[in-house]
């Protein structure tokens, strides 16, 4: 039994250094991580036997492929809510009202913008709306003076803060840990507040730490849907919408969602309402195709953990260094949360998912599970080298990847040290 044990943990290994390396995408070491940790704990692949219940082909491929069909949902009706925004302006009107409100402070801009990227990312996420916001705010900060890395990092750290207040991504944690959607919207601030203000620090100290940088960008003529819109005031709160839905409301993702979609219609009224929705529908699926592959890696990988054979194996040694005090808690977690990136055990978007079932399976409560894993993800949306938005980011300022993350990790593990200490206070 030990040595089955040792195999699961060699491959383990074996496969974070290949992800790490980048020898290996995720989308493909999910699934096959998820067939060796059975084969090594003797699931077995097929069976006629109706006693046996769990099988590789049946439980591991067919059922885990399945298994987030949920979060699944949630990102294609939020990828498309993100592509009927820009469709019909309200993205770019957002943008444009706060480089109004800013003027050519360049404190005001970074602010301002982080603010504005949080607010939008809140409602779309993915790369493509990314490169859409990126392409418009990086060449005001740069003409202001901003230097590149602050103007990287004010458009990453709004993707962090967006992700955490973007509803449809919470659904991943409904069906990894099977909270309710309102549990995980009651701890959002906690892993959300301080990762603003340490954002708005870190950005900040920059922007006075380098001074006033030369001004070396024109803006370009921005292209896409949107141009030259002009979108009432009113609907500049669509983004919110969802959010608020869920909230205030207690309405679960996906009609929160059309709802936010359907009211954005109501408010801009776009000439060709049904070819925008229809459009927007099949663009946000082709942004989060990718994603949506991963979430099918990770149904996998999840089943695969959970089969009786290999959580007997795995969960003595996950008992073994669970936190059982508050304080350990914090500390567990604040040490440990650098493997959040390059898709580390404690990444939900990769390892971390099935390392969290076997938490709540070892005894730790799924809402002090949902808790630590939001906060630690602050490190891998901000400071993570392997997140496409980092890559796209680093390459449009002409910044160094590996730099950015040299530089905010340390800002990122103090916010993940905040958070832990107040929802230590909670869950135990």
């Amino acid at each position: 039994m030990w040595f089955q044990a040792i195999g699961i943990l060699a491959v383990f290994l074996i496969f974070i250094g290949l992800m790490m390396m980048r020898k290996l995408p995720t989308i493909l070491a999910l699934p096959i991580m998820a067939i060796l940790f059975a084969l090594i704990a003797g699931v077995p692949w097929m069976s006629d036997d109706p006693e046996v219940t769990t099988t590789i082909a049946k439980t591991v491929l067919s059922a885990g492929s399945m298994r987030l069909s949920g979060a699944i949902a949630g990102l294609v009706f939020g990828a498309w809510f993100g592509q009927i925004l820009n469709k019909v302006g309200i993205t770019k009107s957002i943008i444009r009202k706060a480089a109004e409100l800013a003027g050519d402070k360049p404190v005001m801009i970074a602010v301002l913008f982080f603010v504005t990227g949080s607010i939008i990312f809140s409602a779309a996420g993915g790369l493509g709306m990314v490169i859409l916001v990126g392409t418009i705010v990086i060449p005001i900060m740069l003409t202001a003076g901003i230097s590149q890395f602050v103007a990287s990092i004010v458009v990453i750290s709004s993707v962090g803060v967006g992700a955490l207040f973007n509803v449809s991504n919470w659904a991943v944690y409904v069906d990894v840990l099977g909270l309710d959607v309102q549990t995980i919207g009651d701890y959002t601030l906690v892993a959300a507040l301080p990762l603003i203000i340490i954002s708005l620090a870190m950005i900040i100290f920059n922007i006075k730490k380098d001074g006033k940088g030369k001004k070396a960008w024109a803006m370009p003529n921005a292209t896409g849907g949107g141009e030259g819109k002009k979108v009432p005031t009113i609907a500049l709160i669509s983004p919110l919408v969802p959010v608020i839905l869920v909230y205030a409301f207690k309405l679960d993702i996906v009609p929160a969602v059309i709802i936010g979609a359907i009211v954005t219609i109501i408010l801009t009224l776009p000439k060709r309402p049904i070819h925008i929705l229809s459009s927007a529908l099949v663009e946000g699926i082709q942004d989060i195709a990718g994603a949506m592959a991963l979430m099918i890696g990770i149904g996998m990988l999840l089943n695969s953990v959970m089969a009786p054979q290999v959580a007997s194996l795995i969960s003595p040694l996950i008992e073994s260094v669970l936190p059982s005090t508050p304080l350990m808690y914090i500390i567990f977690f604040t040490l440990l949360s650098p493997l959040a990136i390059y898709r580390g055990p404690l990444n939900v978007w990769g390892l971390g998912s099935g390392i969290a079932a076997l938490f709540v399976t070892a005894g730790m409560t799924p809402v002090a599970a949902m808790l630590a894993l939001r906060v630690v993800s602050n490190v891998q949306a901000v400071s993570d080298p392997t997140n496409s938005h980092n890559v796209w980011v680093a390459d449009f300022t002409k910044s160094d990847i590996n730099e950015i993350l040299k530089k905010t990790l340390p800002w990122m593990v103090v916010s993940v040290l905040i958070s832990m200490i107040i929802g230590s206070f909670m869950v135990f």
